[in-house]
């Protein structure tokens, strides 16, 4: 082989090794790189959110029953945290997160890849939030799907068997909060169609105040209802939990960024506007009509106001969080106090007027004032002049109240029929603490 030939090849050779190393080194800076302080805001949000069912929620909901149930309520929450938590590391997980194989059904529900989590190594990441272990994501999603059907608890409150309860949450958190948190956040067919919904207004809000409405109508009014007084019985507990709601909240908003970074920030600021001034708003509402801002009033608008900017958090900058919250708080008096009472129906602590209406509401004000200088996922409406994004968040809540509406029905007269949902007259009049969990308050 001549000098020039040596040459060629050596020069051949050389090529080949630079692709090699650049090739390799391409593959280490796309290859997910898992990072500390991601991980430390998303390890701090998942308990933060944990906090808010238990025991914010269930603080605050046991606050506002009768002396009876306190337990009973307390209880409801839980029992539901505890069942959740077991369901979602089985196949909650798996169905909500993970792709399906088949493309179709994807747009519908995930795979059962996932069962008992057993993919799950130390070192996994999720395609869905790259920079922390999956492990960490799969606990922070866990959270929401706690929260969100212990949140139904409100509507049914005095008068449903803790068994059919338990039975309910079960088989709620698989046919219908699974199915459309993988619609919205898990490649499914309104997150695909655009539908901004940042941490729940429709996956967890309204979702749970739809479930709420169907219950307390399913399962009729409380004995006494309208003719005995059915007051708070503590408020203060109550107002400890609705406090710890929106601390918790700060988790449930901010923590949706599942990175520590601008958006996080912005969302926290969001959060912070909107439930003040849904406070304001629902006190100034009810000062001008009853005469006087009860507490009550005051610790149900800022939790109004917490529902309707959580589709918004990471969308909206602070002037769109203020009017926002302004809005939650008077649509939502008017809800929980006026709508009731024109139709009826017993939402014993205002699920559906509060969560329902508050989660509906937020996700189209969404629409109306995401803003590209916030997020490059958001197409406003006021705000960026494109008014087809109405139309998506419309779709999203509409396929949201009409699926959860249809199935919640059939999984309450299902479990009906196999072991009934309701106590009997004697155990609601006496209460639901000394018999179904053989305890009181006093001991």
């Amino acid at each position: 082989m001549t000098i020039s030939n040596w040459k060629k090849t050596a020069l051949v050779a050389l090529a080949s090794v630079g692709a090699l190393v650049a090739t390799v080194g391409s593959a280490f800076a796309a290859a997910p790189k898992i990072d500390s302080g991601d991980t430390a805001w998303m390890i701090t949000s998942s308990a933060l959110v944990l906090l808010m069912t238990i025991p914010g929620l269930a603080l605050f909901y046991a606050g506002m029953v009768r002396r009876k149930n306190v337990l009973a309520t307390m209880a409801q929450s839980f029992g539901a945290t505890c069942v959740i938590t077991v369901l979602w590391m089985v196949i909650g997980y798996s169905i909500a997160f993970t792709p399906n194989p088949d493309a179709s059904w994807n747009q519908f529900i995930g795979g059962f890849g996932y069962l008992f989590l057993k993919p799950m190594g130390l070192n996994a990441v999720s395609p869905l939030a790259p920079t922390i272990p999956e492990s960490v994501y799969m606990c922070f999603q866990m959270t929401f799907a706690i929260i969100t059907p212990a949140l139904i608890a409100g509507a049914l409150a005095d008068r449903m068997k803790f068994s059919a309860f338990l039975w309910f949450m079960a088989l709620w958190l698989l046919l219908v909060y699974c199915p459309i948190a993988h619609w919205v956040w898990g490649g499914g067919w309104l997150g695909s169609a655009g539908a901004l919904d940042y941490a729940g207004g429709t996956v967890v809000h309204l979702n749970a105040g739809t479930a709420g409405l169907i219950t307390c109508l399913v399962l009729g009014k409380r004995i006494g209802y309208g003719n005995e007084n059915m007051a708070p019985h503590n408020l203060v507990l109550s107002i400890i939990g609705a406090s710890l709601l929106w601390v918790g909240w700060f988790g449930f908003n901010a923590g949706s960024a599942v990175t520590a970074n601008v958006n996080a920030g912005m969302a926290a600021a969001a959060t912070q506007i909107a439930t003040a001034a849904a406070s304001l708003g629902w006190m100034a509402a009810e000062w001008i009509v009853a005469k006087k801002p009860s507490v009550l009033g005051m610790i149900s608008g800022a939790v109004a106001g917490l529902v309707a900017i959580t589709p918004a958090s990471g969308f909206v900058d602070p002037t769109g969080a203020l009017i926002i919250g302004v809005a939650a708080g008077v649509v939502c008096y008017i809800s929980a106090v006026w709508m009731k009472k024109l139709f009826g129906y017993d939402d014993a602590l205002d699920a559906w007027g509060v969560h329902g209406v508050g989660g509906a509401l937020g996700a189209m004000l969404t629409g109306a004032f995401a803003s590209n200088a916030i997020n490059s996922a958001a197409h406003g409406w006021l705000i960026d002049g494109n008014f087809g994004q109405m139309w998506i968040q419309l779709e999203d809540v509409g396929g949201t109240f009409i699926y959860c509406a249809v199935v919640t029905f059939i999984i309450l007269k299902v479990i009906d029929m196999i072991i009934g949902l309701r106590v009997s007259p004697e155990v609601e009049v006496e209460g639901l603490d000394i018999n179904l969990h053989g305890e009181t308050v006093h001991g």
